[in-house]
């Protein structure tokens, strides 16, 4: 097995063995703290063109499976675990990570550091990285080539990870609903579990129009997760939506896109959120919901009390109890909210799953 090192862009490197694919790659280092699911993490599109580490010390236990992918490749940039499991052991498994990772071309490292390698992150914030198996350059002429990567901030990638063509996930029993679903890096579990609440779901391109959007004919707009900078996004579609009275719901990015198209700011977190376990406060009940988290900025907004917006009064719905970041927004009239995390619970637990239902009430109340 190749040596292989992991170098950031302030200069920190730590030193391993290749895992996955040989060659180098390049992205933004985050890393997850999530101990199971990573098999839908590798999959989510919200993390292309990133590296991601994981904090859980054995991982590829279970292998990989054909139904768990959220999409239909691998977009990590690349990938680092502490110790690979030397086999795996699951009925479903048809093949290894370690494989899995090579078919994909995807550049990996083992490290005995990621512990080390996350208390850095926490204290200096996510940073460029690079991968390198059996490197030949020093190290000074590998960190600069790290810091020539382009950055998080002011990336444009939805349209990178969105479909292409408008296609349909049909209602599972009798079509109660139809929703538009922006794609902007939907993961696969999303529209499943709008289906199986009969909602039949058109899913868009992440450059649909206002037109295009309601030429479905759609009695809900839904804006999903996705990769990049939010502040690039153009917003204009789901301003229209948003006037025009039609049920909004939005997760994730969806949930940063619907808080720059009420009149608020996004900006980049320190190292974000990215696992299962982030405690997250309804602030209308006091309920407290651990959930499933993989984001990198956030919305601008004042906590505890309504803001005006130009579709009428709104306010933060959901804190993050870790930082108190804004983890959700709805305006008062009921007609439009948004969560930052992710209710289809892929990987993940399931306490946000009510959030399908409230959409259909909401499309329920607007059909009256």
């Amino acid at each position: 097995m190749n040596t292989a090192v992991l170098v950031l862009e302030d200069g920190r490197v730590f030193h391993g063995t290749s895992y996955g694919a040989e060659g180098e790659t390049f992205g933004e280092m985050v890393f997850n703290t999530g101990m199971t699911g990573y098999q839908e993490t590798l999959t989510d599109p919200s993390y292309h063109r990133q590296i991601v580490a994981m904090t859980a010390p054995h991982i590829g236990n279970t292998g990989v499976n054909d139904e768990d992918p959220e999409s239909g490749r691998v977009w990590v940039a690349g990938y680092v675990v502490r110790e690979p499991s030397r086999v795996v052991s699951n009925w479903r498994a048809n093949r290894s990570l370690d494989d899995y990772l090579k078919e994909q071309g995807v550049v990996g490292i083992a490290i005995t550091g990621t512990r080390a390698l996350t208390r850095h992150l926490r204290e200096r914030g996510a940073m460029r990285a690079g991968i390198f198996s059996a490197p030949s350059a020093t190290v000074e002429e590998l960190v600069e080539r790290v810091r020539r990567a382009p950055a998080m901030e002011g990336a444009d990638l939805a349209g990178e990870v969105a479909t292409a063509e408008p296609y349909v996930v049909p209602a599972v029993g009798a079509r109660r609903f139809t929703v538009a679903a922006v794609d902007l890096g939907i993961k696969g579990m999303t529209p499943h579990r709008m289906a199986e609440r009969g909602c039949e779901v058109h899913v868009l391109p992440a450059t649909a129009t206002y037109e295009q959007i309601m030429a479905v004919e759609p009695d809900g707009v839904f804006f999903s997760n996705g990769p990049g900078d939010p502040a690039t996004a153009d917003v204009s579609a789901l301003q229209a939506v948003l006037a025009a009275r039609v049920p909004f719901f939005g997760i994730c990015f969806g949930n940063q896109l619907f808080g720059r198209a009420l009149g608020l700011s996004t900006y980049k977190l320190r190292y974000g959120h990215r696992g299962v376990n982030q405690p997250v406060q309804d602030v209308r009940t006091g309920k407290v919901e651990i959930s499933a988290h993989n984001h990198g900025f956030a919305v601008e907004a004042p906590i505890g009390e309504s803001f005006e917006t130009p579709y009428g009064p709104a306010e933060v719905s959901h804190v993050n109890l870790n930082d108190r970041c804004v983890e959700g927004l709805r305006l008062l009239d009921g007609r439009a909210f948004s969560v930052q995390y992710h209710p289809e619970a892929a990987a993940g637990p399931h306490d946000a799953a009510y959030l399908f239902d409230e959409f259909c009430e909401v499309m329920s109340r607007a059909q009256a």
